[in-house]
Parts: structure tokens; C-alpha cells; sequence
């Protein structure tokens, strides 16, 4: 019985690890991210391995990022573009509340 205790609660354990980690996010331009363009508004926000979701309803941007940490935690939410073209592209991502920064991949 014991067994089965531990074995069901260390196979929560892994599926919890496993998941992706969801983080509200509002662009305040149109912004570009994986060849996917993003209307300003609010999004939520997917981390899982090595890939970022951004999705509104319908409105869906995913892109190959570089998780670092920083050396303290952000205090907001803030996103850094490029604006080479004219548009605004996302390049890195600072999670508030977190010390995670997501660097897009290119």
C-alpha cells in the first residue's frame, strides 16, 4: 500500500515538473514573434523546455526562446523588441514576479 502511495505521488510530482508554466502578458504594439503578428492586448503566456506561447483566443505566436535567469526577480512584466522594419519584433521577454527572461531565438 505504501508503495503504491509513493509511486502515485512521485508520478504527480513528475507531471507537475513537466507542464508548462502559464504567465499573463499585454503588448501595447502590434508585435511579431515567430512570423506571427500579435494585435496589442492581453495575452497569456506558455513556457515549456525551450518554447514560448503567446495566445489570445485565436491569435496564437510561438517561438524556440533561451530560458536565463537573472540575478534578481523582476518586478513587471516587460517585453524588448527590434524595430529594423518598421515592426516591432519581440526579442526578449522579462517575466515580473520571476528572475526568468526569455531570449526569442532568431
Amino acid at each position: 500500500m505504501t508503495k503504491k502511495i509513493l509511486l502515485a505521488l512521485a508520478t504527480l510530482g513528475m507531471a507537475a515538473i513537466a507542464s508548462a508554466k502559464t504567465y499573463s502578458i499585454t503588448l501595447f504594439e502590434p508585435s511579431l514573434i515567430g512570423g506571427a503578428e500579435l494585435k496589442p492586448g492581453n495575452y497569456s503566456l506558455e513556457v515549456k523546455d525551450q518554447k514560448v506561447v503567446i495566445r489570445q483566443g485565436k491569435h496564437t505566436g510561438e517561438a524556440q526562446v533561451k530560458v536565463e535567469h537573472a540575478n534578481s526577480k523582476y518586478d513587471s512584466t516587460n517585453v524588448r523588441y527590434t524595430n529594423g522594419d518598421g515592426k516591432y519584433h519581440i526579442q526578449e521577454i522579462h517575466l515580473g514576479g520571476t528572475d526568468l527572461k526569455l531570449v526569442v531565438a532568431e
